[in-house]
């Protein structure tokens, strides 16, 4: 079964944002990402209604980020997205009349949403500033070396 890895993919893009010096395309967001720009968009749109990012077009024009990273959290984004499903995992049949069925489900669907929960609340906990520290420390050591980055130029 396939992941969504939309909130990923919106993390990714926000922190090249970040740390880009002039506006990104949809086409370069796109092409970072293996997908295509019209989806790049659509998820972007969500943001920028937050205010999070924004988008000129024309000449020079793109996307860049407008949010202060200290106070957007990974929980604002997912839920920018969309809030997509955290678990491909699911009952069989939602409204069965089996009684082992009946049970099964409801044991099942307690422990979904006490996951989920723990997760939404983690990522209120986490924010885009945290994510830009980890890169830049990343990043310090691939200058020197010990690190590669897969969108470097070759």
């Amino acid at each position: 079964m396939k992941r969504d890895s939309k909130l990923s993919s919106v993390l990714h893009v926000l922190l090249h944002l970040a740390h880009s010096e002039r506006p990104m395309t949809s086409d370069q967001m796109a092409a970072m990402l293996g997908t295509n720009p019209v989806l790049v968009r659509r998820v972007l749109a969500g943001l920028r209604e937050r205010g999070y990012i924004s988008s000129e077009r024309g000449h020079g024009g793109g996307w860049s980020i407008t949010c202060d990273l200290a106070t957007v959290t990974l929980r604002d984004v997912y839920d920018a997205v969309g809030a997509p499903t955290v678990f491909a995992m699911g009952n069989r049949n939602e409204h069965s009349a089996c009684l082992v069925e009946q049970v099964v489900n409801a044991s099942l669907a307690d422990a979904f949403a006490q996951a989920e929960a723990l997760l939404v609340e983690r990522l209120g906990q986490v924010t885009l500033a945290d994510l830009a520290r980890d890169f830049n420390g990343r990043y310090d050591l691939h200058l020197y070396g010990k690190l590669q980055h897969e969108h470097d130029p070759q």
